[in-house]
């Protein structure tokens, strides 16, 4: 599973300053002038406690994790990326060909050292694990390299995640990359799908949704705190465990039992199959008598639907026509 931090800046700043010196231009007078900032830098941002000041867009950028890779190519900032690193499901075709002209790092996290063999001066995590300072990734060791980094806000959320946040993730990392008119015409529209959505459920009542991710003797699901609970909850449903503080976490079998949910929604990715997880369900005699096992309720969405990137707005048109 993908989901089981300033760095140094003076001496970031003193290597800036022979390629500056060397960018500055002569006037007929001999003066020297510096070279023009790219258009809305210098851009300073704090992205989960990490405040970074950007002189330029990053060039080389290594995503780590499904979604961060998503909301680059979105952007379509291909030709800024050095490389990729763990899908939890395949890439939506839309962005095939841009990914597959990019090297994979490593199928899974990489090491620190491959990494850095990446070269890269950026790298972007989906989730906390991304950057475990028990795997020598941590955000400050990559600040100590030169490197800048982002963590996905909800890899650091102190509060339940919504759309917004959703769309603050997409305009910080346009902004950094200096893309912000690509940005906004994305949220542009993801606030347009989720009206008309939001439309065609108007006086519908709510139904009961518990989401089976993994798990045998627990059910690994979604709690509250994650973007995954605004997608049910905007998608017509309500999450019988949105009481639990935390984006991913186990619950127990009794839980489910006791709050009864009228559909249970799969995850679907890695190697355990869909049909295998439905079997699992229905084969256990302690929730025949939950509705969603007796009726048969379930529906499917893959785990990076479930996610704070740009696939959650259309997650909840999916999820909608299911429930």
């Amino acid at each position: 599973m993908s989901r089981r931090h300033t760095g140094i800046r003076a001496l970031a700043a003193a290597t800036l300053l022979v390629p500056l010196a060397a960018c500055s231009s002569a006037d007929s007078d001999g003066d020297t002038k510096p070279a023009a900032k790219a258009a809305g830098f210098p851009y300073t941002v704090t992205n989960c406690g990490v405040r970074t000041t950007y002189d330029a867009p990053p060039k080389r950028a290594v995503t780590m994790n499904q979604h961060a890779t998503e909301v680059m190519l979105e952007l379509g900032l291909e030709d800024r990326m050095a490389g990729t690193a763990y899908l939890d499901d395949k890439v939506l075709p839309k962005y095939a060909k841009a990914y597959d002209s990019l090297p994979v790092v490593a199928k899974e996290y990489p090491s620190y050292e491959k990494l850095l063999a990446a070269n890269p001066d950026f790298v972007y995590g989906g989730y906390a694990s991304a950057f475990l300072a028990g795997d020598g990734r941590s955000r400050s060791a990559l600040a100590k390299s030169g490197i800048e980094s982002r963590l996905n806000i909800e890899g650091c959320a102190k509060r339940p995640v919504t759309m917004n946040d959703v769309y603050r993730e997409v305009r910080e990392v346009g902004a950094t990359f200096g893309v912000r008119d690509r940005a906004d015409r994305w949220v542009g529209g993801a606030e347009r799908e989720l009206a008309a959505t939001t439309k065609k459920l108007k006086g519908k009542k709510p139904r009961s949704v518990f989401v089976y991710d993994s798990g045998d003797k627990t059910a690994f699901t979604v709690g509250g705190r994650g973007i995954g609970n605004d997608i049910i909850e905007r998608a017509g449903g309500r999450n019988i465990v949105a009481d639990v503080d935390k984006s991913f976490a186990d619950a127990s079998w009794e839980t489910v039992v006791d709050r009864n949910p009228e559909t249970i929604v799969i995850l679907d990715y890695g190697a355990t199959t869909v049909a295998q997880k439905k079997k699992r369900l229905l084969d256990d005699p302690a929730l025949a008598d939950v509705p969603a096992i007796k009726n048969k309720s379930f529906a499917v969405l893959p785990l990076s639907d479930m996610v704070t990137g740009v696939r959650a707005p259309k997650a909840v048109e999916k999820l909608a026509a299911q429930l």
